[in-house]
């Protein structure tokens, strides 16, 4: 049965907030004639209106406030050339929206068609205004500190760009510390900056071959593979979309006719158009001046024709430098069925390659069953797909069937959310040497996680990892009849989502709870109704990607092969992101058939326990 916990904290929660509100209720007339309240008055032909402007009348005369106090160090220059500190303290501390502002009350002291509204708050309560993003800004350095062990530089960019930004907005910026593992404090306007100048210091990219205008990339971070980063590059005429380098390997799609003898590359940190996933990142980033990055840029020196020969000797060299964990391929040696046979299975895949490069696809029907088929179609539509090197291929038996991993392919969206990424394509034949099934491998560093649990067999330990490639992968390719049949009917499954704040308030509202800044919304739903909001995801977004980092695994006490799994989780898609925490409870007892007993999302660790976990439900 579901545990109650989840509600009960919803509940709890609400009860707590409506205390709060009552605790400071105050009647408009007392509050008028008190200095101890800020308020704003708003009118308008609607109520909705009248908030409105009440609440930018709030937030105008917070920020005078707040600066005259505190003389923020947050400064620009304005157009006569003079520092400006009130105008800029004034855009961030607009970023404090009404989701933001839970501290406030409000009334209506005049109804519709002319309607007039006040609202106010205490001013011993403005800063609790900052201590919620203070702790977000805390929580995003910590996540990029995780991910520079990982080599995930993508994410540590990403995260110390995002805090230091969000810093900007508070009333004592210079103030907030942090203590590295060492004991060391440092003051993170300061050091964020300084970790994001060593990332980029630490990153090296050559130009690793070329084959007309499509250049293959390789890209290292502290002399090993990079894991993940993203990044563009000038073009000679514009900025092109942000390109994802993953396990060490890039790509660069040249103008045609392009001569010339080296590219800018700019490492992506900004995250502007990611920045959906988090609403409050977001209104900071479009309101906050942003920090100059000059070490973001270097230059990549173009080779004329292609260089196979050296190509093929950097792979085997960075794939000898491991990964930023241990090399999981040598921790489970190739099969020994496929010594004799691998050239079987090698002669398939370069019928497969090169249908790819020539489009030429119905050429190789006949190596797929029907479903291998469906999924290759699938494919071939997501993005523009391009192969860049198949020059890793390992083989591994699995159970009876034989998985191929190392084909590296790109591929591309051009309208909307303008994104190219680089996935590792796995394919898994079957014992009538079929394509049976279609994966995006996790990565490396993802694979050593679960790979390098040697208390599990290793049976198992392929088990868990091809069920997240193909959950991940069944997500991408909008797989609906497949991801029906991983979840068990009776699964407790529970959704969460951002709710974007009007006038919602959480009292009374079980389905509701306030995380941080933020109006979350959590259904538990059944598996049809799940499905059917799946169904019309799918049908409303281009392309729906999912990336994992920081996966957890744990074997259940019961159940025999049955495995807890949490997952940090980047959601994205065309018109929806957003990132939190999946635990998902699995039973593989049956390796072909997954099945799926429970799934949870939270947006982020709770304060008090951290994560969902098994012993919750």
């Amino acid at each position: 049965m579901f545990h109650n916990r989840l509600m009960g904290r919803v509940l709890a929660l609400s009860a707590c907030l409506l205390i709060a509100l009552n605790a400071f209720s105050q009647k408009w007339e007392d509050v008028r004639d008190s200095e101890d309240y800020i308020y704003g008055e708003g009118w308008g032909s609607s109520v909705a209106e009248a908030e409105r402007q009440a609440l930018n009348n709030l937030i105008s005369k917070i920020a005078t406030n707040v600066t005259g106090e505190s003389q923020s160090s947050l400064k620009t220059q304005s157009s006569n050339g003079k520092l400006d500190e009130e105008s800029q303290f004034s855009q961030t501390v607009s970023t404090y929206s009404q989701a933001t502002l839970t501290n406030t009350q409000q009334q209506v002291l005049k109804n519709e068609p002319d309607a007039y509204v006040v609202r106010w708050i205490k001013k011993s309560e403005i800063e609790k205004i900052f201590e919620s993003r203070k702790r977000k800004a805390i929580d995003l350095v910590e996540t990029a500190v995780r991910a520079e062990r990982k080599g995930k530089v993508d994410d540590v960019l990403r995260n110390y760009y995002w805090a230091l930004t969000l810093l900007k907005s508070l009333q004592y910026p210079n103030e907030v510390t942090y203590t590295d593992e060492d004991g060391k404090q440092h003051v993170l306007t300061n050091w964020c900056k300084e970790q994001m100048d060593d990332a980029f210091d630490d990153l090296k990219v050559v130009c690793d071959s070329r084959e007309g205008d499509d250049i293959r990339l390789a890209i290292t971070y502290k002399d090993k593979p990079v894991n993940s980063v993203d990044y563009k590059y000038w073009d000679g005429q514009t900025w092109s979309a942000i390109y994802s380098a993953k396990d060490g390997w890039g790509v660069l799609e040249l103008a045609p006719g392009y001569d010339g003898a080296q590219v800018q590359l700019k490492y992506e940190y900004e995250y502007a158009g990611e920045a959906k996933i988090d609403p409050e990142v977001e209104m900071v980033l479009n309101a906050v001046k942003g920090t100059p990055m000059p070490d973001a840029y270097t230059n990549v020196y173009l080779e004329k024709k292609m260089k196979e020969k050296e190509h093929k000797a950097r792979v085997q060299q960075m794939a000898a430098a491991g990964s930023f964990t241990t090399n999981s391929v040598e921790i489970i040696a190739q099969p020994k069925t496929l010594d004799k046979g691998a050239s079987g299975y090698n002669a398939i895949l370069e019928r497969v390659v090169k249908a790819i490069k020539q489009k030429d696809y119905q050429s190789v029907r006949p190596f797929f069953t029907d479903m291998g088929w469906d999924m290759f179609t699938k494919l071939m539509q997501y993005g523009k797909g391009k192969v860049l090197d198949s020059d890793n291929i390992r083989y591994f038996d699995d159970n009876g069937s034989v998985l191929v991993r190392g084909l590296r392919m790109s591929f591309s969206f051009a309208s909307g959310v303008r994104k190219s990424f680089v996935e590792d394509v796995v394919f898994a034949f079957n014992a009538e040497r079929k394509i049976d099934n279609i994966a995006f491998g996790l990565g490396k560093t993802a694979e050593d996680d679960i790979l390098h649990k040697g208390v599990w067999s290793e049976k198992s330990r392929f088990a868990i990892m091809n069920f997240l490639e193909n959950y991940k992968t069944a997500y991408a390719l909008k797989r609906l009849d497949y991801i029906r049949s991983i979840f068990d009917d009776d699964a407790v499954i529970i959704t969460g989502s951002i709710v974007k704040r009007t006038n919602t308030s959480v009292e009374n509202q079980a389905h509701l709870s306030q995380e941080g800044n933020h109006i979350i919304k959590m259904n538990r739903q059944t598996k049809d109704e799940y499905l059917k909001n799946l169904a019309r995801c799918f049908a409303k977004n281009e392309f729906v990607n999912i990336r994992f980092s920081n996966n957890d695994v744990f074997k259940m006490g019961e159940g025999g092969e049955s495995y807890a799994i949490q997952i940090q989780q980047d959601y994205y898609s065309s018109t929806y992101g957003d990132k939190g925490y999946l635990m998902l409870m699995v039973d593989i007892n049956k390796p072909t058939q997954p099945l799926i007993k429970l799934r949870t999302w939270q947006p982020e660790k709770d304060p008090d326990f951290g994560l969902y976990g098994p012993g919750d439900f």
